[in-house]
C-alpha cells in the first residue's frame, strides 16, 4: 500500500521578505529566517508542496527554500511526483538575468524545485525562449502589473498561504508585496495563516484584523486600512479564535509551527 504524507496534497504558498521593524521588537535578521526555515522544513518533511515568488539574491529567501528541499524533504510519497518546490519570477525579475544563469538554476533544481519565468500578464513563458538579459529601465507601471500578476498565479498554484514579516517601505508595485499577496488569498477565500510577532506588513495586517492590538506609531502603506474590513473567520485556516489570535502573536517559532500543522491537519481530513 503507498504510504502518503499527511500534507501531500497541499501545495503552501509562503510570503516572506525582511521586517522594517525587528530591531523594535527585540527581534534580528536570523529571527525571521529561523521561522521561514523550521515552518518551511515541517511542512516539506509532511510532504507538502512550497510555492515562493521572489527574487534571485545569493543570500534571499528563494535561495534559502533550495537549500531546504536538497536536506529536508522526504520522498515517502512515491504517488506524489511533484518537485517539492515551485518558485515564480516576474517578468522584471528574470528580465535581469542571463539566459545561461536560468538554465543553470534549472539544471541545479531538476527533481526537486521548478522554476517558472513569468511575461507582463502572467504567462509562462517557454524555458527556450531568449529573455534576458533586458539593459531597459523598468518603470514603476511595470513592476506593479507585473508583480500582481506573478501573485495571482501563485494563489492559483497553493491551497495554504503562510505569512510573516514583509516590508512596508521602498517596496515595488500598487502595496507591499505581503500585503498583495495576503488580499489577493482573502479574496480567493484561501486558508491563511498570519504570523505577525515578526513584524512588519504582517504585524500591521494582523493589527488592522483586530487580532493582536494596534501597533504603536503605524506607518500608513497604501491598502492597509483595506484589511479592517476582514475578520479571523476569513481566514478560513482550520483554527479556532484564540488558536488565531496566538498564531498572530507569538515569536516562538515551535508554537508558530505547532499552531500551523494543526490547522493544516484539520483541513487535510
Amino acid at each position: 500500500m503507498t504510504y502518503h504524507e499527511p500534507l501531500s496534497q497541499m501545495s503552501i504558498g509562503i510570503s516572506i521578505s525582511e521586517s522594517d521593524d525587528l530591531a523594535v521588537l527585540g527581534l534580528a535578521e536570523e529571527h525571521l529566517r529561523d521561522a521561514m526555515t523550521e515552518i518551511s522544513r515541517h511542512m516539506l518533511a509532511m510532504g507538502a508542496r512550497l510555492v515562493y515568488g521572489g527574487d534571485l539574491r545569493d543570500n534571499g529567501y528563494t535561495k534559502l527554500l533550495f537549500e531546504l528541499v536538497t536536506r529536508h524533504r522526504r520522498d515517502a510519497d512515491i504517488a506524489d511526483v511533484r518537485p517539492a518546490i515551485a518558485n515564480y519570477l516576474p517578468w522584471p525579475v528574470h528580465s535581469l538575468k542571463s539566459k545561461e544563469y536560468l538554465t543553470k538554476l534549472r539544471e541545479d533544481l531538476e527533481g526537486m524545485g521548478e522554476l517558472y519565468c513569468l511575461d507582463r500578464e502572467g504567462n509562462s513563458i517557454a524555458e527556450d525562449a531568449d529573455i534576458g538579459p533586458n539593459p531597459t529601465a523598468f518603470s514603476d507601471e511595470d513592476w506593479s502589473s507585473s508583480l500582481t500578476a506573478m501573485r495571482h498565479v501563485q494563489t492559483q498554484a497553493t491551497s495554504a498561504r503562510v505569512v510573516l514579516g514583509g516590508r512596508v517601505t521602498r517596496f515595488k508595485g500598487r502595496m507591499p508585496g505581503i500585503a498583495e499577496e495576503t488580499e489577493i488569498a482573502l479574496k480567493a477565500k484561501q486558508p491563511l495563516y498570519l504570523l505577525g510577532g515578526f513584524g512588519g506588513c504582517a504585524r500591521d495586517i494582523a493589527s488592522e484584523m483586530g487580532l493582536i492590538p494596534d501597533v504603536d506609531k503605524p506607518t500608513n502603506w497604501p491598502g492597509r486600512m483595506g484589511f479592517s474590513s476582514w475578520g479571523s473567520s476569513d481566514l478560513a485556516n482550520g483554527l479556532n479564535i484564540e488558536e488565531i489570535r496566538t498564531l498572530a502573536r507569538t515569536v516562538h517559532i515551535d508554537q508558530a509551527v505547532a499552531l500551523i500543522l494543526r490547522g493544516m491537519l484539520r483541513l487535510s481530513q
